[in-house]
């Protein structure tokens, strides 16, 4: 990369706002069915065995976690967050760390390294490859890691502040909310679009964007297929199956291209 991009501080302010806490503890079981899907996967391989849940925020994945073992650790890099899940979910192994450094936890200890809600992607690239050197080191031989990314081919990519401008209803009623909601929100991402817009960048196989989540207020990667196995390939992982978020289904491993808006991979570290 030509220019090392300050992603990371962007989006730090962004998990600390209002909107992110309101998200984040929601209640939300699932993002999609392809997590959904992958955790299927997963599970019966994974029952009862050492789990690590990075970028746990304020807890949505641990009651999904701890169905599959109660041997769990689980980590954030934001504090705010991380103390609202230890509000939720007291007595539980939940530390205050950064994915591009777990020097604090064991090597080729956990059955699963998990990485949810594509929190991967809101970092640089090379602290992403940190981040999965990171997964692979504490992955014993023969474990999963198991972690979203959005697809540079969905229809997530490239979003604009104009997709917030309110959609016409002969309801009267319902069109003038939308319309309230659209001045109420408009101006913000709009700030946020045009304030990101120099860090927008595209490279071979992946991308630089501003995501319309938080009111465009996070710039994240967005990959390819091809170009996320190879990078997994290169770090030294098997691909053992890839989930679409839209419709939970197995992605061929000979697929180059995906219509879904993320991509849950599952790559295994060899023996």
């Amino acid at each position: 990369m030509d220019m090392q991009l300050p992603l990371d501080q962007v989006n730090r302010r962004a998990w600390t706002t209002r909107d992110a806490l309101h998200e984040f503890t929601r209640g939300k079981k699932w993002t999609d069915a392809g997590e959904q899907a992958a955790f299927a996967w997963i599970a019966r391989e994974c029952h009862g065995q050492p789990l690590l849940d990075i970028g746990i925020g304020a807890g949505r994945t641990i009651p999904l976690m701890m169905e599959i073992s109660s041997n769990y650790t689980g980590i954030d890099y934001t504090a705010s967050l991380l103390d609202q899940a230890r509000k939720s979910f007291p007595g539980l192994d939940l530390r205050h760390m950064d994915a591009r450094d777990m020097a604090a936890l064991p090597s080729d200890h956990y059955a699963l390294t998990a990485f949810s809600w594509n929190g991967i992607d809101c970092v640089d690239y090379e602290d992403r490859e940190r981040i999965l050197e990171e997964m692979y080191r504490v992955t014993r031989p023969g474990g999963l890691v198991l972690f979203s990314t959005h697809n540079r081919g969905g229809p997530g990519f490239d979003e604009r502040p104009r997709q917030l401008l309110p959609r016409f209803s002969i309801n009267p009623l319902r069109f003038g909310w939308r319309v309230l909601r659209a001045a109420r929100l408009l101006p913000f991402a709009l700030y946020n679009y045009r304030r990101h817009l120099p860090l927008h960048r595209d490279y071979d196989g992946y991308s630089i964007r501003t995501a319309a989540a938080h009111m465009f207020g996070i710039v994240i990667v967005y990959t390819t297929l091809p170009e996320q196995r190879r990078q997994l390939n290169a770090l030294g992982f098997d691909v053992d199956a890839v989930f679409g978020s839209c419709d939970g289904q197995l992605i061929a491993p000979e697929a180059r291209t995906s219509d879904a808006w993320w991509l849950h991979f599952v790559a295994r570290k060899p023996r």
